[in-house]
C-alpha cells in the first residue's frame, strides 16, 4: 500500500487526484493540505510514502517546501505536480530532493505510474518535462543543445551516409544537409566529419 499526501492550493485539483486514488487498492490518500504551513505542520505527527506538491504555494514555493520536507524526511518521496514546465523549475525542483515532475495536464495512468516509479525509488518525468529538464541539464553542462534534425543527421553521418544519401533518406535537400553539416561543425567546434563523429561518441550525442 503507497499512502500519497496531496499539496495544492486549488481545492477542485486536489479532490479530482483524491476521487480516482481512491479507487485504486494499492493506493492510500494520507491527507491533503492547501499550503506549504498546513503540509509541514502534518508531517510533524504523521507520514507518507508520496506527497504530490505543487509548486505554487500562497506561502512557500513548491522549491523551498520541497528541500525542507526531504531535509526532515529524507524517505518521502516527492513529485512535483505543476503548469509550470520551464527547465529552470524542473532542475530546482530535482536538485531539491523531488524524485518527479509532473505537469497538470497528465492523465490519471500517468500519475499513477509516476506515484509507483517513485516509490520504487526511481524517478519520473512527463515527457514535456523530461525533455525540457534534459536541455537545461546539457545547458548547465556546457555542451551544447542539437535540435531534433541535427541529432538526425549527426546520427546518419556517423553511420557513414553522404550528404546525398541523407537528403534522400530524410526527404530533405541537399542544400539543407548542407547547412546542418556545417552548424553542427560549428556547434560542436569541429573542422571535419572524422572529428564530429569522435566529438559526439565522447560527449554521448550517438
Amino acid at each position: 500500500m503507497i499512502s500519497v499526501f496531496i499539496v495544492d492550493d486549488h481545492q477542485l485539483i486536489i479532490e479530482g487526484i483524491v476521487s480516482f486514488l481512491q479507487k485504486e487498492k494499492h493506493i492510500k490518500v494520507a491527507g491533503y493540505a492547501t499550503s506549504a504551513m498546513s503540509c509541514i505542520n502534518y508531517f510533524k505527527t504523521n507520514t507518507a510514502d508520496v506527497i504530490l506538491m505543487d509548486i505554487n504555494l500562497p506561502d512557500m514555493n513548491g522549491m523551498d517546501l520541497c528541500q525542507l520536507i526531504k531535509t526532515n524526511y529524507p524517505g518521502i518521496a516527492v513529485i512535483a505536480l505543476s503548469t509550470l514546465s520551464q527547465g529552470s523549475y524542473i532542475t530546482q525542483m530535482i536538485e531539491n530532493g523531488a524524485s518527479g515532475y509532473l505537469l497538470k495536464n497528465a492523465d490519471k495512468e500517468e500519475i499513477l505510474e509516476a506515484i509507483e516509479t517513485v516509490q520504487n525509488g526511481k524517478t519520473f518525468f512527463s515527457f514535456e518535462a523530461g525533455k525540457n529538464f534534459k536541455a537545461t541539464t546539457e545547458k548547465k553542462s556546457g555542451l551544447p543543445v542539437l535540435s531534433k534534425r541535427e541529432k538526425e543527421i549527426l546520427k546518419l553521418i556517423a553511420e557513414g551516409f553522404t550528404n546525398i544519401e541523407i537528403s534522400k533518406q530524410l526527404f530533405i535537400s541537399i542544400d539543407t544537409v548542407d547547412t546542418h553539416r556545417k552548424n553542427l561543425y560549428t556547434k560542436l567546434n569541429v573542422k571535419n566529419t572524422a572529428l564530429l563523429i569522435r566529438y559526439a561518441i565522447e560527449h554521448s550525442f550517438l
